[in-house]
């Protein structure tokens, strides 16, 4: 019956369910997004950081005091402040004590607060906090009325509604957050770079996000890593969104066996232990070969042991790593926070902007506190003076008044007191009438007066009140430097691992099996003529030395094979070992097919259009084609030349627009050389044209080159390892096609023509030998001799062994030579 007669009182209102739905999400979301997950502009905390740096600072928990538990933190906190669950305050807090998660951490904690493997922090009654210096620096001055205190969730405390923060922590140390609707991810920043910004902002207030990107060139994250692409940090300073990529840092090392991968420094927010896992499940389950072992050897610093199998080339498994993990993430920027209770994504004037405005507010707030507070104290000064000029007649009237209310205001009727200075002398001590006392109160009155002007001053002038600002900017930018943790790279297309190895010249040598290697040409001193050189590889009984050519390390290499196809590689890729080692298989490098054998090398650093590729294949054809056709090289490789079934490649040379003449040499010791021209360029997959017809059966191109000066001098050797200087003069020029004339007078004691090359005053000649040595020659030392001539021996070949390969390398200043017999 009750129930019934409260309806029949109730007024009954029909609402719109849709209405109410939306009225009731609008201010669900708003709570969310203004008092939960999105970061004030201004001091750059969400309200439970605000809350917790305020619960603390209330405490007492300066960097001087002693440690508090955690837990007694949280529940202040929770108790006063934020009336959600101890557990989200206590990660808060945390967060905030990690140094790989703040740039500038805002809490000292003492215990286990985590670690970057993703282990969590022990237990809030375990672990003790207090406040480090940057974060008291974000609390300075709260109590000169600086920033508005708003009730708390029961009316029964005040709390700030912003921190009078001296440094702009949104961008030092970043805020991510996901709102109803919206989110937020900025990342963090180096605080000298931003103060430097706003130093530049305080004179130029008008500044844009360009004029002050160089002062902060993009973020710098606590666990360091490399950001490659300045467009994506470009984007976001000057629209609010932008997307970067940043890779983890790594270096390479040489054991005695094999290359290792260590990984220095992690992309921001990764965490390590799930990565050596992943890379651990993707060499399991096959998807990543060249990996033997992963171990984390990680201390105080992230070191992650990568070791690699025995033919595992460190560069293409570092690609790999950085395609199939997390070594490489993209960080998309939003630059979202609250400013007048509403959520606004910035730029990075905007941003700096508007703390730049907090700051001035603060600064005017506590002046105006002081000011008051210096004339409040003057004014009791002013009236303690005059009781001290007057002090037998004051202490009359006092005696005089029959209790303090009579004596006050007969004080103040005397002297004109007003009824704080009538006070003042009343509780004045006897103690103040002595000498020193009183010249006390002068000096602090005198001190108050300048003070005041000073102060007054600021409030007046614009420039004065700057200058306060840009001081305060300066001390915060000294006294909390710290040195940048993240590389920026310009162009993440661009980076290439190029720009941290030395340009050396290289000697690179290939089996016939198909291993190869580089080796610095320094290791090869060079020896006298007739020496019978030193060790360059170690092969196989059944293997032997093909070819070798001498390139710098960031040489581009063009890599043509028997079928006439060619593919791409830089010098440096190239596994380096030493003199003795065989090398790694070359099948590792370059995706040949199970029929390709690579013919030969060709060394460029670039793909100009003023040159051209020249090919020379076994059976007399040449082949010209603008090298340029080769640049953009597929995995797969491009085809190089048409061949004929029975032919193949023998020399392919790059020519410049210097070159005027092609000069060929056969193994019968057979030469033509002709005008350029007469092998005009052709397309690529093109099959070429006739460069010489052989005189004698069986006879096939050995050696050819592309003549840029007419007055060159040749070096040809033979398998013996008898040669000699001739000027190219002295081979005359023909048309292409002919049968030539004879470059070597051959003997047995010569055998056949192995190859020739251009020599000059600054190149040596290097020749290698079918058992593998190898042997640098000054050229110099070479005797000229007539073309129809033998020459001289050049490399002692043993029985069984012979000249198979030569070429010419720059001139090492090296002050020590072999007398002849080498090293075995």
């Amino acid at each position: 019956m009750a129930k019934q007669d409260l309806l029949d009182n109730e007024e009954i209102r029909p609402v719109d369910i849709e209405e109410t739905l939306k009225s009731s999400y609008l201010d669900y979301s708003m709570s969310v997004i203004i008092g939960r997950a999105l970061p004030d502009i201004r001091d750059g905390l969400k309200p439970v950081h605000r809350r917790i740096l305020y619960g603390m600072h209330e405490l007492s928990l300066s960097p001087r005091s002693a440690f508090k538990k955690s837990a007694r933190i949280v529940g202040d906190v929770m108790g006063k402040y934020h009336p959600h669950g101890d557990s989200s305050i206590y990660d808060a807090l945390v967060r905030m004590a990690q140094p790989f998660s703040m740039r500038a951490t805002l809490v000292d904690g003492q215990g286990n607060f985590g670690s970057v493997d993703g282990d969590s922090a022990a237990a809030m009654r375990y672990t003790e906090a207090r406040m480090t210096a940057l974060a008291e620096e974000m609390l300075s001055d709260i109590e000169k009325d600086t920033v508005d205190f708003v009730p708390n969730y029961d009316g029964s405390e005040n709390e700030p509604d912003v921190l009078p923060t001296r440094i702009p922590a949104l961008l030092i140390n970043g805020s991510s957050g996901i709102a109803v609707g919206m989110a937020t991810n900025i990342p963090p920043h180096r605080i000298d770079e931003v103060m430097d910004a706003l130093i530049y902002m305080v004179d130029n207030p008008d500044a844009t996000s360009e004029e002050l990107m160089p002062f902060v060139p993009g973020p710098d994250f606590p666990t360091g890593g490399i950001i490659y692409g300045k467009k994506g940090i470009i984007d976001a300073y000057t629209t609010g969104r932008g997307r970067i990529r940043v890779r983890a840092k790594t270096h390479i090392e040489q054991t005695a066996k094999r290359e290792i991968i260590i990984i220095d420094e992690l992309p921001y927010q990764v965490n390590k232990a799930s990565l050596v896992k992943a890379i651990d499940e993707l060499v399991k389950n096959k998807e990543l070969e060249g990996i033997s072992e992963v171990r984390d050897e990680s201390d105080q610093k992230v070191r992650v042991v990568i070791e690699l199998k025995k033919d595992a080339i460190s560069d293409i498994i570092l690609n790999k790593l950085f395609k199939s993990t997390q070594m490489t993430i993209t960080f998309g920027i939003i630059m979202l926070g609250i400013h007048n209770k509403e959520p606004r994504i910035m730029n990075l004037a905007e941003l700096l902007g508007v703390f730049l405005t907090h700051r001035k507010t603060v600064v005017i707030r506590r002046t105006i506190f002081d000011l008051e507070k210096a004339k409040a104290r003057a004014h009791i000064l002013e009236g303690l003076r005059i009781a001290l000029d007057h002090i037998d007649e004051i202490v009359a009237l006092i005696r005089a008044s029959k209790d303090g209310e009579t004596a006050k205001a007969a004080l103040s009727e005397r002297f004109g007191l007003s009824e704080r200075q009538s006070q003042a002398i009343l509780d004045m001590r006897l103690q103040r009438l002595t000498g020193l006392e009183r010249e006390k109160i002068e000096n602090e009155y005198q001190e108050l007066l300048k003070l005041i002007s000073e102060l007054t001053a600021i409030l007046k002038s614009d420039q004065l009140l700057n200058k306060v600002i840009r001081d305060e900017f300066l001390d915060i930018k000294t006294r909390y430097a710290m040195p940048r943790l993240t590389a920026i790279e310009d162009d993440y297309d661009d980076i290439d691992i190029e720009d941290l190895i030395a340009n050396e010249s290289m000697a690179v040598t290939i089996t016939h099996r198909g291993y190869i290697k580089r080796v610095n040409a320094k290791s090869y001193e060079k020896q006298n003529r007739g020496g019978k050189g030193k060790i360059a590889v170690t092969t196989y009984e059944d293997d032997f030395i093909e070819s070798f050519f001498v390139a710098d390390t960031h040489n581009t290499l063009l890599f043509i094979t028997n079928k006439g196809q060619l593919y791409w590689l830089k010098v440096y890729k190239i596994p380096e070992a030493g003199r003795g080692a065989k090398g790694k298989a070359i099948v590792n490098l370059v995706n040949l097919r199970e029929d390709e054998k690579i013919m030969a090398i060709i060394p460029t650093t670039d793909f100009s259009e003023d040159k051209s590729l020249v090919f020379f294949t076994r059976n007399g054809l040449v082949k010209r084609t603008n090298l340029s056709e080769y640049s953009n090289i597929r995995t797969v490789g491009v085809r190089a030349i048409n061949l004929d079934d029975d032919d193949e490649l023998v020399v392919a040379q790059v020519a410049t627009h210097e070159a005027k003449e092609l000069l060929v040499v056969t193994e019968q010791a057979m030469s033509v050389r002709f005008p350029i021209d007469q092998a005009r360029e052709i397309g690529r997959v093109a099959r070429g044209v006739t460069a010489i017809r052989f005189k004698i059966g069986g006879d096939r191109v050995v050696g050819a080159i592309v003549l840029n000066d007419e007055n060159a001098e040749l070096l040809i050797v033979s398998e013996k390892g008898i040669g000699k200087r001739s000027p190219a003069s002295e081979y005359r020029s023909q048309s292409r096609g002919g049968k030539g004339v004879i470059a070597m007078k051959l003997t047995p004691k010569t055998g056949s023509v192995v190859g020739l090359v251009v020599t000059a005053a600054d190149k040596d000649l290097m020749a290698l030998t079918s058992e593998g040595k190898m042997i640098r020659v000054d050229t110099e030392d070479v005797r000229k001799a007539g073309r129809n001539t033998s020459g001289v021996i050049i490399v002692k070949v043993e029985k069984g062994d012979r000249v198979v390969s030569i070429a010419s390398c720059k001139v090492e200043k090296e002050s020590e030579f072999d007398d002849g017999e080498g090293e075995e």
